[in-house]
């Protein structure tokens, strides 16, 4: 545990008391804050109080004596409406910060690697982690993946925290100093909570932080909205812009050519190894991810060999494609982490035989833009609340059983591939929703899919 003494001897109000809450009350606890804790749900109150934060009911406070809102990045504070406690904390003038920029000012020695993008940031994060410690460098990875940033353990000078850093988390940070920030890719998602997608993308630019915060920026160059950040960047100058790509040349920067990953950063475009030969990394978004993690490597100064060999014994990112089982020659994926439309067609897009179970609470636009997968698509067997809109925008393009929950949509899934006897068939879990109609989060979803697959006839026990 990370121990903040930023706030020592001050009163410090805490908003949303889930696992990055409870982790930045016990940090500014153990620091000499004094904690103000707070979450809207009882449940979660009774449950902090019990782990020893102070609960306080905040609507009864004077936010004029309170130093800062540690806000936990779910909750908005401007858009589509601020919380009430955050718009009394703003007019007050508090300070309104996330765990992330509490680490930033408690570990200020520690290297910094940022990475975000709307999709493939938890695989990039999970995979630059593995590759830095397979290199023998002490490394903490979480913040948006896994672990909170304040749950992490100390590191100094020679320590790297490695954190994936969602749009949330970067509208709550100010100081995080990156030695290398990552971003991957920037399309339409959580519009809502943004104003909109110039809200959402200068959202994203926030990790790279001042003109000369951030030493090197990699930046996927795959999508007009990064492509233009690129070059916005490389003309402010400070930071090193390199560009990577999974479809095209990136000169001076990572590429995919033919399966093959292409090292340009020195120039010479040296070929590195054989991305289509890797099973844990399938499919063109993989192949960027693994263009992300390269050029961050490269600049913590690895190797290209180390780096190839890592990349080849990367063991696979949970609820991210998830090869789950084997059963009677259909495979099961779990590719839970799919919350948008366009996560989701990355997994289609790797597939051709495949028994889709879809649905959630859907994000806007639906499933709509999907229309050039579903020629993949067998069967879709949809669960939540979107599964009504999602067949709707499948009728008369891929049949359709609407299943309610994801039991039913398991069992369905499995008679329907097993009765087609197609080699190949994939019942492939990925949402393009999110979870919380039917399931905490989608960690949840994925661990509930892990075991409905472990419990069909022929999956071994």
């Amino acid at each position: 545990m990370i121990e903040v003494t930023a706030f020592r001897d001050e009163q410090v109000a805490v908003l949303g008391l889930a696992r990055s809450g409870l982790a930045a009350a016990a940090s500014l606890q153990k620091g000499g804050a004094r904690v103000l804790g707070w979450d809207d749900a009882a449940g979660k109150r009774a449950a902090a109080a019990a782990a020893g934060v102070p609960i306080v009911d905040l609507a009864g406070r004077d936010f004029g004596a309170i130093k800062a809102l540690i806000l936990s990045p779910g909750i908005p504070h401007r858009f589509p409406k601020p919380h009430p406690l955050a718009a009394r904390a703003r007019a007050a003038g508090s300070e309104i910060i996330g765990d992330i920029e509490l680490l930033a000012r408690s570990c200020r020695d520690a290297r910094y690697v940022g990475i975000t993008g709307t999709n493939g940031k938890s695989t990039t994060t999970a995979l630059l982690g593995h590759v830095l410690r397979q290199a023998g460098r002490r490394v903490a990875v979480g913040g948006n993946l896994g672990t909170p940033a304040l749950a992490l353990e100390p590191l100094g000078a020679d320590g790297i925290y490695v954190l994936e850093l969602s749009s949330y988390q970067l509208e709550l940070t100010e100081s995080l100093a990156l030695e290398v920030a990552v971003l991957l890719n920037i399309t339409p998602d959580h519009l809502d909570r943004h104003g909109g997608m110039a809200g959402y993308i200068a959202a994203k630019r926030r990790i790279f932080g001042s003109r000369h915060q951030a030493r090197a920026a990699v930046i996927g160059i795959d999508d007009a909205p990064s492509r233009e950040l690129a070059a916005a960047l490389a003309a402010e100058g400070g930071s090193r812009v390199i560009p990577i790509s999974a479809e095209a040349r990136a000169l001076g920067g990572v590429y995919v050519d033919a399966g093959a990953l292409i090292d340009d950063m020195e120039g010479g475009a040296t070929r590195v190894l054989d991305l289509a030969g890797l099973p844990r990394l399938p499919g063109r978004h993989n192949w960027q991810n693994a263009a992300a993690a390269y050029a961050a490597s490269r600049r913590f100064g690895l190797a290209p060999g180390e780096i190839a060999a890592s990349l080849r014994s990367f063991p696979g990112l949970a609820h991210r494609q998830e090869l789950v089982a084997t059963i009677d020659g259909v495979r099961y994926v779990n590719d839970s982490k799919a919350t948008n439309a366009d996560a989701a067609g990355k997994a289609l897009a790797c597939y051709d035989d495949v028994y889709w179970i879809a649905g959630g609470i859907a994000k806007e636009g639906g499933i709509a833009g999907l229309a050039s997968f579903f020629p993949r698509i067998r069967h879709a067997f949809l669960i939540g609340s979107a599964a009504e809109a999602f067949a709707a925008t499948l009728a008369g393009r891929v049949p359709v059983t609407s299943c309610g929950d994801l039991a039913s949509a398991v069992a369905a899934a499995r008679e329907a591939a097993l009765a087609a006897g197609a080699p190949g068939a994939v019942v492939l879990l990925s949402p393009a929703c999110a979870s919380f109609d039917q399931f905490a989060d989608f960690e949840e979803r994925g661990d509930s899919f892990r075991r409905l697959v472990a419990s069909l006839p022929g999956a071994r026990r």
